[in-house]
């Protein structure tokens, strides 16, 4: 089955760190940009940011830059978030999504979700203050 899982969410205090995975299972993650997006209540989704491939280039919304990192583990088909001096608008759902590197450098930054080919179901995160 082709799918993408996320884990890793949870409750944390402000200051707190979280990492969160991005599992693909059916397909491999090495010839695909990965997207990290986030959903609080009552917004709009919102990208978090995104990793091309093989590059590894990455793109960081402003509100997480300095804090927030990616990592690929292209032998697990996972990318992992790492979230760091987690604040309490950083709360929300935490989705990843995937496209091929070639879909992507047509799409671009910024673009919606649902251009990507591959999405999770998402993951809970809550920054308490």
């Amino acid at each position: 089955q082709v799918q993408l899982v996320e884990s890793g969410g949870g409750l944390v205090q402000a200051g707190g760190s979280l990492r969160l995975s991005c599992a693909a299972s059916g397909f491999t993650l090495d010839r695909y940009a990965v997207a990290w997006f986030r959903q609080a209540p009552g917004q709009e989704r919102e990208e978090v940011l995104v990793q091309d491939a093989p590059s590894e280039d990455t793109y960081f919304a402003d509100s997480v830059k300095g804090r927030f990192t990616v990592a690929r583990d292209n032998t697990k088909s996972t990318v992992y978030l790492q979230m760091t001096s987690l604040r309490p608008d950083d709360t929300g759902r935490y989705y990843c999504a995937a496209v091929t590197s070639r879909h992507w450098a047509q799409l671009g930054r910024r673009s919606e979700i649902r251009a990507y080919t591959y999405r999770g179901q998402g993951t809970q995160v809550t920054v308490s203050s």
